[in-house]
């Protein structure tokens, strides 16, 4: 894997369950009968109907854009429960995008909390997802997932059969 084959998803997996990640890169799907993802989804598609949605750059896929002064990326996310991923897949995305555009912000959005948050990234973000980006490369070259560690949201994971029993 090269440095400009990482995607979004990859450094929610990396921020939330490394383990989950070496499985993405390795094509290992449990997610097809996840019904936290199928709802997600319903949300995707159901929320800001008039927006553009999937807006794609390179491999980057962001929920939809606003350019208002500044470049806005929306990322659409079902609840604000287990929020650490998705700023992160948002931090990625405001560093990838930083190199094209000089003003980027970031906005995870919650429509059924009817909830929003900013994020701007800073130089202290931009070392973490350098540094983020450096451990993705090197987990999806391990021969063998790394050693899962329970935690507080793994049994609504679709793989929690297969790490945990």
């Amino acid at each position: 894997m090269e440095l400009e084959d990482i995607t979004g998803v990859m450094v929610q997996y990396y921020v939330t369950c490394k383990r989950e990640l070496w499985f993405y890169c390795n094509q290992i799907n449990m997610n097809y009968n996840n019904d936290d993802i199928s709802i997600g989804k319903l949300i995707h598609e159901k929320s800001y109907s008039r927006e553009n949605k999937e807006v794609r750059v390179d491999n980057l896929v962001f929920d939809y854009v606003k350019k208002d002064g500044c470049l806005s990326i929306f990322e659409v996310k079902k609840s604000s429960k287990l929020t650490i991923g998705a700023e992160y897949q948002l931090y990625f995305y405001l560093y990838t995008m930083s190199r094209f555009v000089s003003e980027v912000k970031g906005v995870l959005v919650y429509p059924k909390e009817k909830k929003k948050e900013e994020l701007i990234l800073d130089d202290e973000k931009i070392k973490e997802i350098e540094s983020i980006l450096e451990g993705i490369l090197h987990i999806s070259a391990l021969e063998k997932p790394p050693i899962a560690k329970n935690k507080n949201y793994c049994k609504k994971c679709s793989f929690y059969e297969l790490c945990m029993v």
